[in-house]
C-alpha cells in the first residue's frame, strides 16, 4: 500500500517526489506530487489543458514546451503556495530536483529560495554551489549561464532580451553569463548580453548595462567600476562562498 501523504516525514516525502520526477513527469505523477504537498487539483481535463504564460511568448513557437517541462515549471511555482512553502528543508531540495531535470545544466548543491521565477528553465545553466535568494526574476529566453559558487541576492532581475523601439515585435536576445564566485547583490538588474566576470561583485540596486571585469566591484545606475574586490589575497574557494549556517544544503 502506498504511504498516505499525511503519514510521511519530510525525508520520506522528498524521496517519493524524487522518484516521480526522475522517472519522468506526466499528469498522474504531477497530480500525486501536488496532493502530497497539500495542493488539490480538481478532477477533469482542465489540468492537462493548462498552459503557462511563457508558452504565449514568441520564442515558444521555436522552442515549444514538452508536457514534462510544463509540469516541472508548474511544480516549481505552485510549491510557494503549498503548506510546505516555509519549510526550507523541503523547498530547497524540492527545487533542486526540478532544476536538475529542467535546466540545461544544474551542478551540485543548487540552492533556491521562494518566489524565484524564470520563463524558460531549459535555457538556464547553473554550476556547483549556486545560491539564488527570494524574489529574483530570470528572463532566460536568451540564455543564462551561472558559474560555480555564485550568489544572487533578493529581488535581482536578469534580462536577456530587448525590443526594437520602431517595432515592438522585433526582439534582440543576448545571453547573460555570470562568472565563478561572483556575487549579485540585492535589487540589481542585469541587461541582455552582459558578462559578469569571475569573482566580481555587483553592488545593491545597480543597473548593469556593460560587462563587469573579473575581480572588480561595480555600483550605480548605470553601474560603474568602484574598485577591485578586496579579497585579502583570497581567491575562489578561499572566498568561502558558504550561503547558510553550517554550509547547510552544500554537503553533496
Amino acid at each position: 500500500m502506498p504511504e498516505k501523504p499525511e503519514e510521511a516525514d519530510i525525508e520520506s516525502l522528498l524521496s517519493v517526489i524524487r522518484e516521480r520526477i526522475r522517472s519522468g513527469l506526466d499528469e498522474e505523477k504531477t497530480r500525486e506530487i501536488l496532493n502530497r504537498i497539500g495542493i488539490t487539483v480538481p478532477s477533469g481535463p482542465a489540468f492537462a489543458q493548462m498552459r503557462l504564460f511563457s508558452e504565449y511568448l514568441p520564442i515558444a513557437r521555436e522552442y515549444p514546451f514538452t508536457s514534462e517541462q510544463r509540469y516541472l515549471h508548474f511544480l516549481w511555482e505552485t510549491v510557494d503556495h503549498s503548506p510546505f512553502s516555509a519549510a526550507v528543508n523541503f523547498t530547497i531540495p524540492f527545487r533542486r530536483m526540478i532544476a536538475k531535470k529542467l535546466f540545461r545544466r544544474c551542478g551540485r548543491n543548487f540552492c533556491c529560495e521562494n518566489g524565484v521565477r524564470f520563463n524558460f528553465g531549459q535555457f538556464i545553466e547553473a554550476g556547483d554551489d549556486v545560491f539564488i535568494n527570494e524574489g529574483t526574476f530570470i528572463d532566460s529566453k536568451g540564455g543564462v549561464t551561472i558559474g560555480n559558487s555564485v550568489g544572487i541576492s533578493e529581488f535581482v532581475r536578469i534580462m536577456t532580451h530587448t525590443h526594437s523601439e520602431a517595432n515592438h515585435t522585433e526582439r534582440i536576445y543576448g545571453r547573460v553569463a555570470i562568472g565563478d564566485y561572483a556575487r549579485i547583490s540585492l535589487g540589481s538588474t542585469i541587461f541582455h548580453g552582459i558578462t559578469i566576470g569571475e569573482e566580481a561583485i555587483v553592488a545593491s540596486c545597480s543597473v548593469v548595462t556593460r560587462d563587469v571585469p573579473a575581480h572588480h566591484v561595480v555600483a550605480g545606475v548605470p553601474a560603474e567600476i568602484v574598485h577591485e574586490r578586496h579579497t585579502g589575497g583570497r581567491h575562489r574557494e578561499q572566498l568561502n562562498h558558504i550561503w547558510l549556517a553550517g554550509a547547510a544544503f552544500q554537503d553533496d
